[in-house]
């Protein structure tokens, strides 16, 4: 075997070397957008969790590169050297081979460097350093951002902070959960850019997971539970990130390599080495266990890119796992202790960020940073001008209409109210292991007394029996039960099992399509204490059926005609790293119609997502002018699953291959104007966070001005409401708009499209069609993995 591996050289602190700490900024405002600023709803004034940079730095910095003569490896030892110097350099940034400074040094005459410098190592050996000047940024150039995102990080080093992957995080403060083993560090998130008027500094209070297990324990465990340990650690680490405490590096772990061990030797310039003697001497760690695999992380695009293409050998004593598992996402009482921490209430939240401001000004090393560079942060939060957009009406049957409180929540009124349209259910199967076949008759019978309720008529079902809950057993029973046509087939499971599941839903979403509900006995027939609230449930699960069969439980008022609402979202395949699937979801004129339209697509990663999106969306048009008889008026896409480094690709190529798509259908159609479309991208991860009082912001509180972006035509929304930590809003950036709506009317119509997700009644933190275009992409990607049955396109059969 080839020991010839790359070991992780001791990495500085705040090194930031070949990380891209902005993205490139993409300018998406459509030309000719006179305003993106709305006005109906009530004005307010919220605080946000952004800091005014006070000092707007008219600088120009000039960039040097860097190198050592003889060759100095580690980083750290580079800046150390470096730092000699800083009296000539003055105010600079180094991150290993960069040098960012304000002073412009004059070249050499015919030499190819600008300044050579020595200084001498521990052992005495004299070490050259020579700088060339590389290039300038002046004050207006995007990449003074990033000198700024460089010199924030520089100065949140005084704070004693530690960089785990690309956050600062306090260990000092760290929170102990020995129950879960586990620690909670709190942390911060920061970037600076350019907003509407001002620079600003968005900080936002992150946590970070840090086991106390190292890969060593996980492997013990494995040894001890699992006849086939060596697979069963794989399986747990493969995709891991781990943290190495010797060097605070991250790694992310591709493979287990159990022929080598500790006692292996690489080359370095040295000659060979054993890892155990290795660590010995570069940091005086004493492995124990010398017959413990090694742990293999495949370098990085940014690795190689630094010269590194050797793989990178981990020992799992001294490598911790970070991050959560599944397991521990679905531990009720760890989640919940976690929740307490990581949850912060707007008022404590906004004490922290005080607090983060305050210890950067006294903190003597920070604020020599910032004083060398001239730059001065507000004490103050920012404060923003704000609207509240008019409250929803929610129409039930007979026109019945209830308006939505702060609370975002109607659930209480379908005691006394129909649904706006429903569907009978006269022919349906239950499907029901024999043991469990009382306990479902009872929430049968729930179920149709809660729909009697609520004007709709359900019917007995026909029972199936099955003798065990295998899956061969269900699929049988699905089977036999499909062959009598049935609208509607329910499943009783036990209890939640992935694989079940997934085998029930491939049956009913593929081989035999039909409008399936699932439901567990834990939820059906639960414990005394809880029986209480079982005929909430059953309500909610004849909503939930009758949103299958295209009824609708509700509708909002909506003024426009004509209009079709798309969703798309896209989600990784659980089974296939490299397999992606993009759904998409339609409304067909909400005005007139409650039918929707779905589809899905698989593709494979790095495939050109836009041939499929247009391919469905081509497909959605047709089943709208099969039910209308005409074209939509205007389309309104609102497109999730973008991330940053995505929005170029989204913005220059994904949405004018779709446009032109559009229009071609439209112009054979005799609309020699073509589409009339607005395309959204709608953003959930978003680090900002607004507070009104110091309490979170009330459903419908848009804010569409300074902490919004110059390039682009943007607005956040909060539009669900929460019931304990703080609201996170909803970022929503139109990057082309030919629908002919203001901004205010784009901004409304969003709100809208929250109340509509049949799953809940209540608001959700997106469009409703892009909810649904997630359920649906997650459903294939989890538990089908393959497309579903056109049968199904126009029902909700993913709820």
């Amino acid at each position: 075997m080839n020991n010839n591996f790359y070991l992780n050289q001791g990495d500085p602190r705040g090194s930031v070397r070949g990380r891209r700490l902005i993205t490139e900024v993409v300018h998406s405002r459509p030309q000719g957008l006179a305003t993106k600023n709305g006005v109906t709803g009530s004005n307010i004034l919220v605080q946000a969790n952004y800091f005014k940079v006070l000092t707007r730095p008219n600088w120009t910095i000039y960039q040097y590169r860097v190198d050592f003569v003889p060759e100095v490896d580690n980083t750290r030892l580079r800046r150390g050297y470096l730092s000699e110097h800083e009296n000539l350099l003055g105010g600079y940034i180094f991150d290993g081979t960069s040098l960012f400074c304000t002073k412009l040094f004059k070249a050499v005459p015919n030499r190819p460097y600008v300044l050579e410098l020595l200084t001498k190592n521990r052992a005495g050996e004299n070490i050259q350093i020579i700088i060339k000047h590389v290039s300038s940024v002046e004050a207006a150039d995007n990449q003074q951002f990033q000198v700024l995102n460089l010199i924030l990080r520089r100065a949140m080093e005084g704070l004693n902070l530690q960089l785990v992957a690309r956050n600062y995080f306090d260990p000092q403060a760290k929170i102990n959960m020995p129950n879960f083993r586990m620690e909670l560090w709190p942390g911060y998130q920061t970037s600076i850019r350019q907003h509407e008027s001002d620079i600003l500094l968005c900080a936002e209070i992150a946590h970070k997971v840090m086991r106390t297990d190292s890969l060593y324990n996980i492997l013990a465990e494995a040894i001890r539970d699992e006849s086939d340990y060596q697979n069963a650690f794989k399986r747990q680490v493969i995709g891991m990130v781990v943290l190495t405490d010797y060097n605070n590096k991250t790694y992310r772990v591709d493979d287990v390599d159990f022929s080598s061990s500790p006692l292996c030797k690489f080359g370095t310039k040295e000659g060979d080495i054993s890892y155990v003697e290795y660590y010995k001497k570069r940091y005086n760690i004493t492995i124990r266990d010398y017959k413990q695999p090694l742990v293999v992380s495949r370098p990085t695009e940014k690795n190689i890119r630094g010269g590194i293409n050797q793989l990178i050998m981990l020992i799992p004593e001294l490598a911790r796992a970070t991050g959560m598992t599944d397991a521990m996402r679905a531990n009720f009482r760890l989640m919940k202790v976690m929740s307490e921490h990581t949850r912060l209430t707007p008022d404590r939240r906004i004490e922290r960020l005080r607090v983060f401001n305050q210890r950067l000004k006294q903190s003597k090393e920070s604020m020599n940073v910032l004083k060398a560079w001239h730059i001065e942060l507000d004490p103050a939060l920012v404060e923003i001008p704000a609207r509240v957009l008019p409250a929803e009406k929610i129409v039930f049957g007979n026109n019945k209409r209830y308006l939505c409180d702060s609370r975002a929540d109607w659930t209480g009124e379908f005691r006394n109210s129909s649904m706006f349209s429903h569907v009978d259910i006269k022919r349906w199967y239950v499907i029901t292991p024999s043991r469990s076949v009382r306990e479902t008759q009872e929430f049968v019978k729930l179920c149709i007394r809660a729909a009697a309720g609520m004007k709709m008529h359900i019917s007995e079902p026909r029972y199936d029996e099955i003798p065990d809950d295998r899956n061969g057993t269900y699929s049988q029973s699905i089977d036999n039960a499909v062959a009598k046509d049935p609208q509607m087939v329910m499943i009783v499971l036990k209890a939640h099992n992935e694989e079940k599941y997934g085998c029930i839903k491939k049956r009913t979403c593929v081989d035999r399509p039909v409008p399936s509900q699932v439901v567990t006995l834990k939820t059906i027939a639960p414990r005394q204490e809880k029986a209480a609230g079982l005929m909430s449930i059953a309500t909610k699960v004849v909503i939930q059926m009758n949103a299958k069969l295209m009824g609708a439980p509700w509708m909002i008022e909506l003024p426009l005609r004509g209009l079709m609402t798309v969703g798309f979202d896209v989600c990784h395949s659980s089974k296939n790293a490299n397999k992606s699937f993009g759904a998409l979801v339609a409304t067909m004129d909400m005005k007139t119609s409650c039918r929707y339209f779905s589809s899905v697509s698989e593709h494979m990663k790095g495939q050109e997502l836009s041939d499929q999106m247009s391919l469905n969306m081509t497909y959605a048009l047709k089943a709208y002018r099969d039910h209308h008889g005409t074209l939509p008026e205007r389309i309104l896409f609102f497109r999730d699953g973008v991330g940053d480094g995505q929005l170029y690709h989204v913005v220059n190529t994904e949405v004018k291959f779709l446009k032109a798509k559009l229009d071609e259908i439209y112009k054979s159609a005799g609309k020699a104007e073509g589409c009339r479309m607005a395309f959204i991208i709608v953003a959930k991860r978003i680090n900002t966070r607004y507070f009104l009082n110091k309490r979170n912001p009330v459903p419908g509180t848009v804010v569409d001005d300074v902490i919004t972006l110059p390039e682009r035509y943007d607005f956040f929304l909060v539009s669900q409401a929460v019931r304990q930590g703080t609201v996170s809003p909803t970022n929503y950036n139109v990057i082309h708009d030919n629908m002919g709506l203001s901004a205010d009317k784009l901004q409304m119509l969003a709100y809208k499209m929250t109340h509509m997700y049949y799953n809940f009644s209540g608001t959700c933190r997106v469009p409703s069609v892009c909810q649904y275009a997630h359920k649906l992409a997650f459903l294939v990607a989890e538990s089908i993995h393959r497309s579903p049955s056109p049968g199904l396109e126009n029902q909700l059969y993913f709820l």
